[in-house]
């Protein structure tokens, strides 16, 4: 009898369905897991944010600030600075942790509340100052996002994941160094009642620093209606409707009985550099 090699009826090394199905099919599959880590790291901020301890926040805080501190001069705008945060926080906003202050030349109109207690002032944001209240209001503000922990939960997802390798390779790894350095000058992002919180600890700060609040709102005047967000930063970005801002703590200004006062000029060494800027 003759032989006839015939093919297999099925070839476990070719697949019958066409290659682009196949393709459509992994990459969805990819997307799905991608966009289920999205949503549980999303998920997982809120229940890690308030267990991290300021231990493990002070190391996180090396990646995002690091870089910063080994360059960074200590002028006398900065000292100027730190004094007045001192003050605020001496009298009338005590944190857990001491908060350091670092200007950072940029047109940027902005400050940040980064991990670790690391306020950012941006000499942008010095220009636009014309009171020492103004001031004190706008870095009120910030100690009120670190007060309420905001800073962390702004970071949210990428602080998630810097929490977990510092966890598993320690605080000085490649991992947080790339994730804080790419978000050293990125703005935070707030919701709009965490600033609305932000701007209440505020104009209560001021009150009890000066006896009045003064120039609590003249800064949200100088925003432009169509801004910028990338040059005013958070201040703008996500935040309320500024004549909305203005008037809910100008009415919390008359509720509470907090008189307007008169503002104090700017310290001589922030005059300077607003001139300058």
């Amino acid at each position: 009898m003759k032989f006839t090699a015939r093919q297999p009826g099925i070839n476990v090394n070719v697949t019958p369905t066409h290659p682009l199905k196949e393709l459509a099919i992994l990459a969805g599959g990819l997307l799905a897991v991608v966009v289920g880590v999205y949503l549980a790291l999303g998920l997982a901020v809120d229940l890690i944010v308030p267990r991290i301890s300021m231990n493990l926040e002070k190391k996180l805080a090396g990646a995002f600030i690091g870089k910063i501190v080994e360059t960074e001069p200590v002028t006398e705008t900065t000292r100027s600075l730190q004094t007045l945060v001192d003050n605020l926080q001496d009298r009338c906003a005590p944190l857990p942790y001491t908060i350091t202050v670092h200007v950072k030349e940029s047109d940027a109109v902005n400050a940040a509340a980064l991990p670790g207690g690391h306020m950012m002032v941006f000499t942008g944001l010095l220009a636009e100052m014309a009171s020492e209240n103004e001031l004190a209001f706008v870095l009120a503000h910030e100690l009120g996002h670190y007060a309420h922990r905001d800073h962390l939960r702004g970071l949210g997802r990428s602080l998630v994941l810097m929490t977990a390798s510092t966890v598993l390779l320690g605080a000085d790894n490649s991992v947080n160094n790339m994730i804080g350095q790419g978000m050293v000058l990125t703005e935070l992002s707030f919701s709009r009642k965490q600033e609305t919180q932000a701007d209440e600890y505020a104009l209560e700060t001021l009150f009890c620093h000066y006896g009045h609040v003064a120039d609590a709102t003249s800064f949200f005047s100088k925003i432009p209606k169509d801004g910028d967000p990338g040059r005013f930063g958070h201040y703008f970005a996500s935040h309320p409707e500024n004549r909305r801002r203005i008037g809910h703590l100008e009415d919390l200004a008359r509720e509470r009985g907090y008189p307007t006062g008169t503002p104090l000029p700017l310290p001589a060494d922030l005059v300077s550099k607003n001139k300058s800027s």
